[in-house]
């Protein structure tokens, strides 16, 4: 008796600790960008068609920002983008990398890769890609 009593408050306490975690918080592409840029439009062209239909958007869905309508408030905390585009990957509020310039479909795919490669880890500093 004593045996099935310890098993059921093992398994309620694994369920216990199970609910209490908290989950992991969602990623999300962001691209600023702006009018006129020659390499926005290139990406827009060669990979806005297809990134919602992949697994990187499943795991990043893309969020375009125009750095003409300014920068969304929940996102001020971010340092500001140099140059268009710029790819900022988020997980929750926390900047995991980012992408600076369009170095075109196949490096991006690439870059892209590293960044994911990165979630859930500690926060990195150094921007990827030129």
């Amino acid at each position: 008796m004593v045996a099935k009593a310890s098993v059921r408050g093992a398994v309620f306490g694994l369920i216990v600790a199970a609910a209490c975690v908290a989950p992991a918080a969602a990623a999300e592409l962001v691209m600023f960008s702006e009018r006129g840029c020659s390499f926005c439009a290139r990406f827009e062209a060669e990979i806005g068609p297809i990134y919602p239909k992949t697994a990187e958007a499943r795991r990043a869905p893309l969020r375009r920002v125009d750095l003409a309508d300014g920068i969304p408030p929940e996102l001020a905390h971010l340092r500001p983008p140099s140059f268009t585009p710029t790819f900022v990957l988020l997980e929750g509020k926390r900047e995991v990398g980012r992408i600076q310039g369009y170095p075109g479909e196949m490096h991006f795919w690439g870059l892209l890769g590293m960044l994911l490669e990165r979630l859930g880890e500690q926060p990195v500093a150094e921007p990827v890609g030129g």
